[in-house]
């Protein structure tokens, strides 16, 4: 596991071990799985450890603790919002907690409630339900606090996760008439601060604007630092008080003002994307203020409008690899520090790319929304193929990686993927 990414792990909670998988995109959130004895090939009937029928669509990843595996569903349109816990073994139910919500709240068909995914420092988990609220809950699902965040209206809905970091949840909230980020005690619940992002509202005249992107901790020359994809920026923040420490801008584009995807980060590089057909930049961390001229490195020209990106991509040495959410969906390799392609490839049989790409044993997978994970090689000369593995139900999720196992959720159900 690369330096930074050590970093960003030893900050959480000590009983949160190697294995486990506790947040969006794992361990630093950056799509590293540790370990190895992943299934390579799986099917309906291959390699399937177990499979638990869900009570309806979400879009939120499961994360896993210790012998737990945790998700985030909802029903009766989105009234009930619920954080469910399995047993690692079977899969059985091991306990299940609800909140109501008789709001108004709208979301979009392909993003049903129910999108985010919790965050656990092997004690506590946290999940950010939208408009309903964010909730901690004891591992054994006793409600430990919970927080108003506020109403967030978007024709799109919700979907950004929480982050544990040094006894503070991190929460991106939006989008919405309003977007912030805020930090939450993760003993008492009191949010400690918040910072407004200016200009993260709705605009009118059909120009889009939001960001469902999660936040991520990471080391800028020695200091930590919270790094989050906002509509039109990347912005650092101290952790300590919410302060705006530097920003990049670049992400926009002539129609809208979106990122879906977390920015990647390798060692003091970084890459984002810009949702909407918006285009990606690369850039250096650190600095102080606007640092666009003198940190972006790169930046994708207004034409041609660049793919859909939705999920987050994986960087492997000096190459950004993503899995785009066009129709019928595409992978793209390109050049970390210049942003040149190197390739891309038409995905038929995949559907668009919602899920994030995961790197686990020298493998990047990436989950289509038709059901197919493509395994392919992080190789930067040709796409190579290893593996097309086809459960045939609906997903935008991305998988949790833990231990040998890969745990995948669908529209449908939950699946534990092991080989013997």
């Amino acid at each position: 596991m690369p330096a930074h990414l050590l970093i960003a792990f030893s900050l959480l909670a000590s009983v949160v071990c190697a294995g486990d998988w506790p947040m969006f995109r794992g361990p630093a959130n950056q799509g590293v799985a540790a370990g190895e004895g992943y299934a390579l090939n799986w099917g309906p009937d291959k390699h399937v450890r177990w499979r638990v029928e869900l009570a309806g669509p979400g879009n939120g990843s499961p994360i896993v603790i210790g012998d737990r595996v945790l998700l985030v569903g909802a029903t009766q349109q989105g009234r009930q919002r619920s954080l469910h816990c399995f047993n690692r073994s079977d899969g059985s139910e091991r306990w299940s907690r609800s909140v109501e919500f008789m709001g108004t709240e709208p979301t979009h068909t392909t993003n049903p409630y129910g999108a985010t995914t919790p965050a656990t420092d092997g004690e506590r988990v946290v999940v950010w339900h939208g408009s309903a609220g964010l909730f901690c809950y004891s591992v054994d699902g006793d409600l430990l606090w919970s927080a108003d965040t506020g109403s967030f209206q978007h024709i799109w809905g919700y979907a950004t996760s929480p982050v544990i970091h040094d006894g503070k949840v991190i929460q991106q909230c939006g989008p919405g008439s309003r977007q912030f980020v805020a930090a939450f005690d993760l003993q008492t619940g009191e949010k400690l601060w918040q910072t407004d992002e200016p200009n993260g509202s709705n605009s009118d005249q059909g120009r889009y604007v939001g960001s469902w992107a999660t936040p991520q901790i990471v080391d800028v020359a020695g200091q930590t630092q919270i790094l989050c994809g906002l509509p039109t920026r990347v912005v650092a923040l101290d952790p300590a008080d919410g302060r705006v420490i530097w920003f990049v801008r670049g992400v926009s584009s002539d129609r809208a003002d979106l990122m879906y995807t977390t920015p990647l980060v390798q060692d003091q590089f970084a890459v984002a994307f810009g949702g909407f057909g918006g285009p990606a930049m690369g850039f250096t961390l650190g600095g102080s203020g606007d640092v666009t001229e003198t940190n972006r490195k790169w930046l994708d020209p207004p034409q041609p409008r660049q793919p859909q990106r939705i999920g987050s991509g994986a960087i492997v040495g000096d190459f950004v690899y993503i899995a785009n959410a066009d129709d019928p969906g595409s992978i793209d390799c390109r050049d970390l520090q210049t942003g040149q392609s190197r390739w891309r490839v038409r995905r038929t049989g995949d559907g668009p790319h919602w899920g994030s790409i995961i790197h686990a044993e020298g493998r990047l997978y990436a989950p289509g929304q038709s059901g197919v994970t493509t395994v392919f090689a992080p190789n930067p000369e040709k796409y190579e193929e290893l593996a097309i593995n086809d459960l045939g139900e609906q997903t935008h999720a991305t998988p949790a990686f833990s231990d040998g196992e890969v745990f995948i959720r669908t529209w449908k159900a939950l699946y534990c993927i092991r080989q013997p």
